[in-house]
């Protein structure tokens, strides 16, 4: 009876991380953390700007995992993701561009 259970449980747990996966915005956050960290290697960032990045960078993870806290991402919470990277993305790229 308790390994019924367990697989049971095991399946749900399976079943709902496979759900909530987000392949493309966890690439994308890999690309831009890339992004900051070599131009904090060329000096193209500065110590306050590179914090300024970080922290818009953990905004976004902070907000996909509150997404994926019940299971599943929908289409409208993958958009507003989107979003955010692409802003993200533009502050990169004018941080490193000033």
């Amino acid at each position: 009876m308790k390994t019924i259970i367990l697989a049971a449980m095991a399946s749900v747990f399976v079943a709902g991380s496979a759900m909530a996966g987000t392949p493309l915005v966890d690439k994308r956050q890999n690309g831009q953390a890339h992004r900051i960290y070599n131009g904090v290697q060329n000096g193209q960032l500065t110590f306050r700007e590179t914090g300024q990045l970080l922290r818009g960078h953990a905004r976004i993870h902070r907000k996909e995992w509150q997404y994926k806290s019940d299971g599943l991402v929908t289409p409208g919470e993958r958009v507003k993701l989107f979003r955010m990277q692409t802003r993200q993305d533009r502050r990169i790229f004018r941080k490193k561009h000033n």
